[in-house]
């Protein structure tokens, strides 16, 4: 059945990873080490390359490395050997792939790495290969079982090179302190952009910003409301510090003859919890749909700097 041949591919490649974990607990992991330390200190880039499957796996790597900090790109072998070996700089470091490690493509890369003494970190099966032997750093990966009944098509050898890639990115995204903020100056846009939005890139403020005195009365706060489009006013006292907010929901909970000539002291919300601009949009989703409100105070200490309304966040694809 399809199912079983499926769940066979699965168990022959989870234990193919678990033979990476082995190895990288053992003789791989000082090579490891070295590796990740060679690209944190390199002054260039990344050049990640690779031939066929390889290949497809060197341009994720190269991806992901670019899209946590670490200067990468993709070098096709065959366009190398061809006039692109040109980008290729003394402060840069190369990074082969190749599970035999006898990638013929590879060849005009390996001597130009050597000639011009770039370092060369190879990423193979083959122990005694061309690139296991020429590389600065050799990264050993353990002849796993391909999943492919043949032992033909690459399948957990494309896996265990894919998953040792994405060891190496993440051992430097830990070196290097990547926070959110960053990873968000590389991926501004879709659904992954929204998310590492902040609340101060998504607050009202400034001249929107919907302020009136403590002192003031409900008329004067209604007409601040319904000048603007958040549905609320924040209350300030005579130092500028937040007291309240005046919400759509408490104007409807004190709905009576005398609201409009009743002080904002008696309808507001006293003390309302704040936000910081610098906490996650995502997180502050999170906190409305846990307190079931539309609208949070953003501030600095007690000074409201901004509001935050639902609906900036489903116009920015957070909600």
């Amino acid at each position: 059945m399809s199912r079983d041949a499926a769940l066979r591919t699965l168990e022959i490649e989870a234990a193919g990873l678990a033979e990476l974990r082995a190895a990288l607990e053992g003789p791989l992991g000082a090579a490891f080490e070295q590796a990740v330390e060679a690209i944190f200190r390199a002054e260039g880039r990344i050049i990640v390359t690779g031939m066929g499957k390889s290949g497809h796996i060197a341009r994720k790597i190269a991806a992901t490395m670019a899209s946590t900090g670490t200067p990468s790109l993709y070098l096709h072998p065959a366009e190398a050997s061809h006039g692109d070996l040109g980008m290729v700089t003394a402060k840069d470091v190369i990074l082969a792939l190749s599970w035999s490690g006898e990638t013929g493509e590879l060849r005009d890369i390996i001597n130009y790495s050597r000639r011009y003494r770039v370092p060369l970190i190879g990423l193979t099966a083959g122990a005694d290969s061309a690139l296991g032997q020429a590389a600065d750093i050799a990264l050993i990966l353990p002849r796993v079982a391909e999943a492919c009944p043949l032992q033909l098509a690459p399948t957990s050898s494309t896996l265990i090179q894919m998953a040792l890639g994405d060891a190496i990115a993440m051992a430097l995204l830990d070196r290097r302190g990547f926070s959110p903020a960053d990873f968000q100056q590389f991926h501004p846009g879709g659904k992954l952009g929204a998310q590492l939005a902040t609340v101060g890139d998504l607050m009202a403020k400034g001249a929107d910003l919907p302020l009136v005195r403590a002192e003031a009365d409900m008329a004067s706060v209604i007409l601040v409301m319904t000048q603007g489009s958040l549905g609320c006013a924040v209350v300030v006292d005579a130092q500028g510090e937040v007291a309240g907010i005046v919400t759509d929901g408490d104007l409807r909970r004190h709905m009576g003859p005398d609201l409009m000539v009743r002080p904002v002291r008696e309808v507001m919300t006293a003390n309302p919890r704040g936000i910081r601009p610098d906490v996650l949009a995502s997180a502050a989703l999170a906190e409305m749909n846990a307190r079931r409100i539309s609208v949070l105070v953003v501030q600095d200490g007690r000074w409201p700097v901004g509001v935050l309304h639902m609906h900036a966040l489903l116009t920015a694809g957070v909600a």
